[in-house]
């Protein structure tokens, strides 16, 4: 059965995005971005909230210009073919290889477990993810810690979610100060 991922950058106070709503605290280095490539490589499809697929949207286009490096280049062409699935109440269309959601979160995650498929159903989003953490529906934690505290704005954990028991699966500190932790739950 394919795996649920929830992957993302947090500060080191446990939000993805600060009061202002920016994250240009979390920018990667190269090392990070191999990192969030690789992850981006192992999913099969990735499940997203209105507000991370219209930040996405830069990399549908951005293979385009010409001084981009290897790796940027790299990460456009694995996220541009990489399914998606948007889960939007405002957006009537999508661009590249999204669709949006016909379904609940439950019901499309369900379905996608249920198909033949290789690679991760990647979730991204806060509001998104809360909702499968709040159905148990989420198999391992991805979190990039950035040596930043940000004082606010969205967390990365809901507030209001169920006890989860998570087991370590893997650890990495990078020279940027970055701390990479992966958890899968155990129940």
């Amino acid at each position: 059965m394919r795996s649920v991922t929830y992957s993302m950058s947090v500060s080191l106070d446990g939000f993805i995005v600060g009061p202002d709503g920016g994250f240009n605290w979390s920018a990667p280095d190269e090392e990070v971005f191999r990192l969030a490539t690789d992850e981006v490589r192992g999913a099969g499809v990735h499940l997203l909230g209105r507000r991370l697929y219209e930040s996405m949207l830069y990399w549908e286009s951005v293979d385009q210009v010409p001084s981009l490096d290897f790796s940027t280049r790299e990460f456009a062409a694995i996220w541009k073919s990489l399914p998606k699935v948007v889960f939007s109440t405002t957006l009537s269309e999508v661009e590249g290889n999204a669709r949006l959601a016909s379904g609940g979160l439950v019901e499309e995650i369900e379905r996608l477990r249920a198909e033949p498929g290789e690679g991760d159903i990647a979730i991204g989003g806060a509001t998104l993810a809360a909702e499968a953490a709040e159905s148990g529906l989420i198999d391992e934690y991805r979190i990039r810690v950035y040596p930043v505290i940000v004082g606010g704005g969205i967390p990365y954990f809901p507030r209001h979610e169920r006890r989860v028991d998570l087991e370590l699966a893997e650890t990495r500190t990078f020279d940027c100060g970055v701390v990479y932790v992966r958890y899968r739950a155990t129940a």
